[in-house]
């Protein structure tokens, strides 16, 4: 039995590793989309008015959220993961 909780686990660390690789990817666009808003000049910016500027800060905002979303989700699949192994490891042990 021991044998198969350490194949799942296995298979568990690895989506979990893919779903961190992701995240990452997401985390490295916001980054990237907030250096390219921190070099915007201040004064009379080119982005179609107002309109253009409030739209171009949303999808960023829009990012940071997805990214930080995402995060969470992440560290719930983590814990639900480790309190199902830890459920089934005591039981074995009251066996």
């Amino acid at each position: 039995m021991q044998s198969k909780i350490d194949e799942i686990l296995t298979h568990i660390a690895h989506s979990h590793q893919q779903v961190a690789r992701v995240l990452d990817a997401k985390r490295q666009v916001a980054v990237r989309m907030s250096e390219i808003i921190n070099h915007l000049p201040d004064i009379e910016p080119e982005l179609d008015g107002v309109d253009g500027l409030l739209d171009s800060s949303g999808q960023i905002n829009k990012s940071i959220i997805s990214y930080l979303g995402g995060l969470a989700d992440l560290e719930e699949a983590v814990a639900e993961t480790l309190t199902q192994v830890m459920r089934e490891m005591a039981g074995q042990e009251e066996e």
